[in-house]
C-alpha cells in the first residue's frame, strides 16, 4: 500500500541525477522519498573522481542545475572541489540530504505484482519496500581495468583514476599511465611536474581542442549578483553553442560536415602549435573520425606528453609484470607506480543491481544484446521502474544535466498521476511503443556522424549510451507524459 503522503519512491544514487529526481518529486508533492546510496557521502561521480586536476569539461554556468544558478563559481570551467561543494550546498539547501541513506549499496530490486511494490535489498541486508524505484545510477559510476595477464603481480600501487590514491607519492616516480580519456587528460597535467618520468601507452588518440577557460574575478560576481540576467545569457549562450555540436554529430543539419570539418581544423591547429615534435605529433592524430569519442578540451595536455620525461607509447598493452608494463611488441616499460585512466563501464547499466519485473523478468537478460528504454528511462514488463541517465541518454556535447532535469520532471509526472488515482496502481511504457522508440533510436544513430564509430557499439550492431539529437528536442519530448504510451492500471 502506498503511505499517506503517496507513493513511497526509493531512489538509487546521490549524484546530481539522484538528487535532481528527488527534488522533481518534492516539486510535485511527492513527498514519501528515500535516496539509498552506496557511499558514506552525496556527490556521485564528483564525490568519486578527486584525481589531481579533475574538472568539468562543460561551462560551469551550464553544468548546473537550473533552479540554482551560482553567481560565485571560480572558473568558466570549474574543478571538482567547486563542483562538490556547489552540489551539496544545494542539496542542503533544498532538504534533499536528509532524505538519504547512506552505506546502502542496492543489489536487488524485485518486483511483487500482488502487491504492486518493489523489494529493494541492500549489500547490508536492509530492505526498504517501495511503490516506485528510480535508479540514478548514471552511466559513469564503475571504473574499468582490462583484464591483463600478470595484472595482480605489479610490484607497486596500481589505482584507477576514479579511486585515486592520495597516499602514493609520486614524486621521482617512474609512473604508467594506460589511457588517454577524458581523465587522463586532465591528471596527466596535473602530476606531470611531480614525477621523475611518465610513459603514456595510448591505444587511440582523442581530438583535443583549445579550452576557453577563464577565472571569474571579483567584478565578475558583482555583475552576476547585480544583473542575474547575465549569468543566464551565459548559460544559454553555452547551450545554443552545445547544440551546434549536438546538431552536427546527430547528422541532423546541412552543416554538418562542415562544422565538424571547422572543429578538426581547429584541432589540428592546437596540435601543431603545442607540439613542435613531427614524431610525436604524428602519434597524436587520431586514427578514426571526429565525433567517434567526445572531443575533449585542454590547453595543457599536448605541452605536458611534449616533456622530455614523458613518452608516449602506442603499442599495445599485453601484460603487467612486477617491474611494468610489457608491449605487444615485446618491450618491457620499467614503473614505479601504474595509474588506469581506462574510463568506466558505461553500457553495463545497473551492473551489479539484479533487477526482477512483472514474470520473473530479468532486465540484465533483457538487456543481454544491449540496454534499451523507451525515452531512455522505462522498459516494458518492469513497471513503476524509471532509470535517470538511462540507454541512449547520453551525449557527446553539451551538459548531461539538462537531460536529466528532463527526466527528473518526466518521472515525477507520472508519480504524480500515480498519486491522484491511488494505492496499488502501477504503470508502465507499451512494448510496441518502446520497440518504435529503440528502432528510431538505432536508425537516427546509424545514420548520424557515429555511424562509423566502431567505439560506439555493443555486439558490432547497437549503440545504447548516446543520444542522436539536440537536448532541447529530447526536452520538448518529455515536458508532458504522452499517456497513451503508458498503461495505467
Amino acid at each position: 500500500m502506498a503511505s499517506q503522503n503517496g507513493p513511497r519512491v526509493v531512489v538509487i544514487g546521490s549524484g546530481f541525477g539522484g538528487l535532481g529526481a528527488a527534488r522533481a518529486l518534492l516539486q510535485r508533492g511527492i513527498t514519501d522519498v528515500t535516496i539509498l546510496e552506496r557511499a558514506d557521502a552525496t556527490g556521485g561521480v564528483w564525490r568519486d573522481n578527486t584525481y589531481p586536476g579533475a574538472a568539468c569539461d562543460v561551462p560551469s554556468p551550464l553544468y548546473s542545475w537550473s533552479w540554482a544558478l551560482n553567481p560565485a563559481w571560480g572558473r568558466r570551467y570549474s574543478q571538482q572541489p567547486e563542483i562538490l561543494a556547489y552540489l551539496r550546498a544545494a542539496a542542503e539547501r533544498e532538504g534533499l540530504t536528509d532524505l538519504v541513506v547512506f552505506d546502502a549499496a542496492v543489489t536487488s530490486c524485485t518486483w511483487d505484482d500482488d502487491a504492486a511494490t518493489w523489494q529493494v535489498a541492500c549489500a547490508d541486508g536492509s530492505t526498504y519496500e517501495a511503490d516506485v524505484v528510480v535508479s540514478a545510477m548514471g552511466q559513469l559510476s564503475n571504473p574499468v581495468v582490462p583484464d591483463l595477464p600478470g595484472l595482480e603481480t605489479f610490484a607497486g600501487p596500481a589505482f584507477h583514476s576514479a579511486q585515486w590514491r592520495h597516499d602514493v607519492d609520486l614524486t621521482g616516480r617512474r609512473v604508467a599511465v594506460i589511457g588517454t580519456g577524458a581523465s587522463a587528460i586532465q591528471f596527466v597535467p596535473g602530476i606531470v611536474d611531480r614525477v621523475g618520468a611518465m610513459t603514456v601507452f595510448q591505444r587511440s588518440a582523442p581530438y583535443v581542442v583549445p579550452k576557453p577557460d577563464q577565472e571569474y574575478r571579483n567584478h565578475h560576481h558583482r555583475a552576476f549578483d547585480r544583473w542575474p540576467g547575465l549569468l543566464r545569457g551565459e548559460r544559454r549562450t553555452v547551450f545554443w553553442l552545445s547544440e551546434r555540436l549536438n546538431a552536427a554529430l546527430g547528422g541532423q543539419v546541412p552543416w554538418s560536415k562542415p562544422f565538424l570539418a571547422a572543429v578538426k581544423a581547429a584541432w589540428r591547429l592546437h596540435l601543431r602549435r603545442q607540439v613542435r615534435d613531427e614524431t610525436l605529433r604524428a602519434q597524436l592524430v587520431p586514427d578514426y573520425d571526429i565525433g567517434c569519442k567526445r572531443i575533449l578540451f585542454s590547453n595543457d595536455w599536448y605541452p605536458a606528453l611534449a616533456r622530455e620525461h614523458v613518452d608516449v607509447v602506442t603499442h599495445a598493452v599485453g601484460a603487467v609484470e612486477p617491474g611494468g608494463v610489457r608491449t605487444d611488441d615485446g618491450t618491457l616499460h620499467e614503473a614505479d607506480v601504474i595509474i588506469w585512466g581506462t574510463g568506466f563501464a558505461a553500457t553495463g547499466f545497473l551492473a551489479g543491481v539484479a533487477v526482477t519485473g512483472v514474470g520473473d523478468a530479468d532486465l540484465h537478460e533483457r538487456w543481454a544484446d544491449g540496454a534499451h528504454a523507451h525515452l531512455g528511462l522505462s522498459v516494458p514488463g518492469f513497471p513503476n521502474f524509471f532509470t535517470i541517465y538511462g540507454p541512449n541518454t547520453n551525449l557527446g556535447g553539451s551538459s548531461i544535466i539538462g537531460m536529466m532535469e528532463a527526466q527528473a520532471d518526466y518521472v515525477a509526472q507520472v508519480v504524480a498521476r500515480l498519486a491522484a488515482i491511488g494505492p496499488g496502481r502501477r504503470v508502465e511504457v507499451l512494448p510496441d511503443v518502446e520497440a518504435a522508440y529503440d528502432a528510431e533510436m538505432q536508425r537516427r544513430l546509424h545514420d548520424s556522424a557515429w555511424s562509423g564509430c566502431e567505439s560506439w557499439y555493443v555486439d558490432g550492431s547497437r549503440i545504447t549510451t548516446n543520444w542522436p539529437g539536440r537536448v532541447a528536442e529530447y526536452q520538448e519530448r518529455t515536458a508532458v507524459v504522452d499517456w497513451d504510451e503508458l498503461v495505467v492500471r
